[in-house]
C-alpha cells in the first residue's frame, strides 16, 4: 500500500467528516490543515500520493518529489496542478466530479426564492423593529413575486444546470436552455443567449469561465433584461462584471442578484459587490458546494480513485 499526504485538509474537512475510508485505503496518511508554498516539497517528502484541494503543485514541485505517483485533487478543477509536468513524469492526476450537484442546485434555488420573496429584507426589517411600528397586522414594503410561470434561463445546462432546471420546473417555472456563448449555431432544444435575455425573469449561471464567458453578464446585457429579473451565479466570479452588476442594481435596471462566487476569493482588497448600499443582493462566500453530504462524497470519490489506481485501473483521470 502507498503513503499519502493531504496538504490542505481544512478546505474540505471541518472536523465533521469520516476519513476512516481514506485512512484505510493507504498504508499511512499524514494530513495538514494548511500548507504554505515553501513547505510543499518537504511535506510531500517520499509520499506516493498527494491529496490537495487548492495547494499549487508546480512543475518544480513535481520534479522535486521523485516518489510521487498519484495526485488526488479533492475538487473538479485542476488549474492548481501543472498537468503537463505530471504527464511528463508519468504522475497520474485524478479529480472528483458531480459531488456538489444537489448542494449547489439547492443553493441556487434558495437564492432564487429569497430574491423573489425579498426574504432578507423582511427579516432585517423585523430585526430593526419596523414590524412593531407598522399600523397593520402585516408589513409589505417590499414587492413579492411568485416564481410559478416565470421564465428561467439556464446558462450551462450540464450536471449542475440540469439539476437547477429540474428543481425550477417542479416550482412551475418555464426553463430555457442557453446555447454556449460564442457557438456558431444553436442546437435543437437550445436558445441563443442574447435573444433569450429579454425574455428571462431569472438567469442562473452554471458554465465554466472561458474567453467566451468572461464578463458575459455585463452592462449591455443587464440593460436588456427585465427590470423585474434576477441573476444568480454559482459558477465563477469572472462570468459577471461585478461593477456593472452593482451599478445596475443601484439603478433598478434589474430586481436582484445572488452571487456565491467573486472574481477574487477571498476578496482581500474588497469588491464592488460588497458595498452596503446595493439593494436586493445576496453574496455568499463560495459556500454553495459545501454541504456535509457533498464533502463526504469527495472523500468517497477520493477513496475510489486511490483504489482504482492501485489496481491499475483508470477512474476520474485527468492526465
Amino acid at each position: 500500500m502507498s503513503h499519502a499526504v493531504m496538504l490542505d485538509r481544512e478546505t474540505l474537512d471541518l472536523g465533521d467528516l469520516d476519513l476512516s475510508g481514506l485512512e484505510s485505503s493507504v498504508e499511512t496518511l499524514t494530513t495538514y490543515p494548511q500548507t504554505q508554498p515553501a513547505d510543499v516539497v518537504e511535506r510531500i517528502g517520499d509520499a506516493d500520493i498527494v491529496i490537495v484541494n487548492k495547494v499549487v503543485l508546480t512543475a518544480e514541485i513535481i520534479q522535486a518529489c521523485p516518489n510521487l505517483k498519484l495526485i488526488c485533487v479533492i475538487a473538479t478543477g485542476v488549474n492548481n496542478i501543472d498537468t503537463q509536468a505530471a504527464a511528463e513524469r508519468n504522475v497520474k492526476v485524478v479529480n472528483c466530479r458531480a459531488y456538489g450537484t444537489e448542494s449547489v442546485s439547492q443553493h441556487a434555488i434558495a437564492m432564487l426564492l429569497a430574491l423573489n420573496t425579498r426574504l432578507l429584507d423582511y427579516a432585517e426589517a423585523v430585526r430593526a423593529g419596523r414590524w412593531e411600528q407598522a399600523p397593520h397586522f402585516c408589513f409589505l414594503d417590499y414587492p413579492i413575486r411568485e416564481i410559478a410561470d416565470q421564465t428561467l434561463l439556464v446558462v450551462g445546462h450540464g450536471e449542475l444546470g440540469g439539476a437547477v432546471a429540474r428543481k425550477a420546473e417542479c416550482l412551475g417555472m418555464r426553463v430555457l436552455k442557453a446555447e454556449r456563448p460564442g457557438a456558431s449555431e444553436v442546437r435543437p432544444g437550445r436558445v441563443d443567449f442574447h435573444e433569450a435575455i429579454p425574455q428571462a425573469d431569472a438567469v442562473t449561471l452554471h458554465c465554466p469561465l472561458t474567453a467566451e464567458t468572461e464578463n458575459l453578464i455585463n452592462a449591455d446585457v443587464l440593460k436588456r433584461m427585465k427590470p423585474t429579473a434576477v441573476v444568480i451565479n454559482t459558477a465563477r466570479g469572472g462570468i459577471v462584471n461585478e461593477a456593472d452588476l452593482a451599478d445596475a442594481l443601484r439603478r433598478g435596471e434589474i430586481a436582484g442578484a445572488g452571487m456565491d462566487v467573486l472574481t477574487t476569493e477571498p476578496p482581500r482588497a474588497g469588491n464592488a459587490l460588497l458595498a452596503n448600499d446595493i439593494p436586493n443582493l445576496i453574496v455568499t462566500p463560495h459556500s454553495a458546494w459545501g454541504s456535509r453530504t457533498a464533502r463526504q462524497r469527495i472523500v468517497t470519490q477520493t477513496v475510489e480513485n486511490i483504489s482504482a489506481w492501485e489496481q491499475g485501473e483508470a477512474l476520474r483521470v485527468v492526465v
